[in-house]
């Protein structure tokens, strides 16, 4: 998996790349540790991810957590797999998803 951040302000978008599973999650959720203190308006464009596991919405659902509390997050450019994965899960009543 890529993770490209491009930070502008208090808003940090991250495109993510290839597969977010249970090898690539803790990567993701390392940087994340790090990235969000500043941010207000969180943007995940999942465009180019192919796959996410369990692990993967674990820390989406974390980040949003983290979220709620100093700002918004947002998903953009899901693939309709993606989308489906999120909708059989119920995460779309969770995460704000565009």
């Amino acid at each position: 998996m890529t993770i490209n951040k491009n930070a502008d302000g208090d808003k940090l978008t991250i495109a993510l790349e290839g597969r977010l599973d249970t090898t690539t999650a803790p990567e993701l959720e390392k940087d994340l540790k790090t990235s969000l203190e500043p941010v207000k308006d969180l943007v995940f464009d999942l465009k180019d991810l192919q796959y996410i596991s369990s692990a993967g919405l674990r820390v989406l659902l974390s980040a949003q957590k983290v979220m709620n509390k100093q700002g918004s997050m947002v998903i953009r450019n899901a693939s309709e797999d993606i989308k489906e994965i999120f909708d059989v899960t119920g995460f779309v009543d969770i995460l704000t998803i565009e």
